[in-house]
């Protein structure tokens, strides 16, 4: 009998020399488990979703009963009640006024309408050229065309693409006084080509989770309102807790002309994701004339499943503490990890929020750890210098203390 995983090309793989995945067959809490019958703690809440742990029973009685009355409806001509609470609940939670959801089904996607909002609302407006985009380096927004054209251009894994993707303008953060002003100039100089400028506040994530403080993504937001141009703040990753605040702009008291939300957004459950625009720039689109709509529409836009999950998770943040227990994940993961600080070849140890990070001076062995941390009993994917732990923000004390202490074994 054939192997029917033969079929499957997996993500981020090379097929022909990758070891076999794991069969998962169950998930619960903070527990992954496998058809051998091993149970492994989840140090990344599957990719940055699971916050409130696998399997809730809120988010699942919710979809249940969704299910059980309406799994899925075109969103184009016809609306429904849980996408309409959730667009309403989302508006309310969101920073100042952004208060006009447009849903997608990935985070790529949601950058990719962000990218689309920017330039339309221009040409809307009556302004020409400006269809560029400035991001910054070690920055990461997705698989896309659009959002891989602004990823770090030389050492995201998309730098390969180069000739191909649209040419975007890239900028290093800007840590100090030098280079605040080297932004500055280069906003000037382009100000006539930029759409939008776009940033994942206060941590790239999958581009090494860098780090950086609320003072200069506030600085940011200054010189891109001094030039007159807009701003998308990335938070598919920082969005819904994941750096102690709701959202990471909060911390720098901003707010983006467009957020992009998705992998927490339903709490790990189903796929769906949010483009959340200002007043301002939703009315550049606001017209009596057809052609200065957003012509774009997601086949499952809006899926009455996924929203009644997602309101379901936002349910959880106001009903139970969770902001309390990421605060004691956060100290946890300070605790636990800081004797990694000082081993051989470890040049940083840092938390923010329920984000854990030993980083190294060279990359690491990505396979040698992997199978030391399945040796632990931990499910942990380290890449590029790091090891990192993004768990639930309900995952118990004693396996917080288990992740943290197999990081430290497996990198002494």
């Amino acid at each position: 009998m054939t192997d029917p995983a033969r079929h499957l090309w997996r993500p981020y793989t090379q097929m022909k020399t990758a070891s076999a995945p794991l069969d998962a067959v169950r998930t619960h809490g903070s527990r992954i488990e496998l058809a051998d019958g091993r149970s492994l703690i989840d140090g990344v809440a599957s990719w940055w979703t699971a916050c409130h742990g696998y399997n809730h029973p809120h988010i699942r009685a919710g979809v249940e009963v969704q299910l059980a009355a309406m799994p899925h409806v075109m969103f184009g001509g016809l609306t429904h009640a849980p996408a309409e609470r959730l667009a309403a609940r989302l508006a309310a939670l969101t920073p100042g006024d952004l208060d006009h959801v447009f849903f997608t089904d990935s985070g790529s996607v949601a950058v990719e309408v962000a990218m689309k909002m920017a330039v339309q609302s221009w040409i809307n407006r009556g302004v020409a050229g400006r269809t560029r985009f400035l991001s910054f380096r070690e920055g990461y927004h997705g698989d896309t065309l659009g959002a891989m054209s602004v990823c770090d251009p030389e050492e995201s894994m998309h730098a390969h693409f180069g000739g191909y993707l649209p040419q975007q303008i890239f900028a290093d953060l800007p840590r100090d006084a030098d280079a605040l002003a080297e932004l500055d100039t280069l906003m000037g100089t382009h100000r006539g080509e930029i759409a939008a400028v776009m940033i994942e506040p206060l941590v790239q994530g999958a581009g090494g989770m860098k780090f950086h403080a609320p003072q200069i993504l506030a600085d940011v937001a200054r010189l891109a309102r001094r030039h007159g141009l807009l701003l998308i703040a990335d938070e598919i990753f920082t969005g819904f807790g994941r750096t102690g605040t709701m959202f990471a702009c909060e911390q720098a008291g901003i707010v983006p002309d467009i957020l992009c939300l998705s992998k927490a957004l339903t709490g790990g459950t189903l796929a769906l994701a949010a483009t959340v625009a200002r007043t301002e720039l939703f009315e550049t689109f606001w017209s009596d004339e057809p052609a200065h709509a957003l012509m774009h529409g997601p086949t499952f836009m809006a899926n009455p499943l996924a929203c009644a999950a997602a309101n379901a998770s936002l349910d959880l943040f106001e009903t139970e503490p969770r902001l309390a227990q990421l605060a004691e994940v956060s100290r946890r993961l300070a605790l636990g990890l800081e004797p990694c600080r000082g081993q051989s070849g470890v040049i940083d140890v840092r938390v923010m929020g329920a984000i854990g990070v030993v980083q190294f001076d060279q990359p690491v062995d990505r396979e040698r750890l992997k199978a030391r941390f399945l040796e632990l009993g931990v499910w942990v994917r380290p890449f590029g210098d790091i090891v990192y732990l993004t768990p639930a923000f309900t995952i118990s004390a004693e396996d917080c203390d288990a992740l943290t202490a197999a990081v430290v074994q497996a990198v002494g």
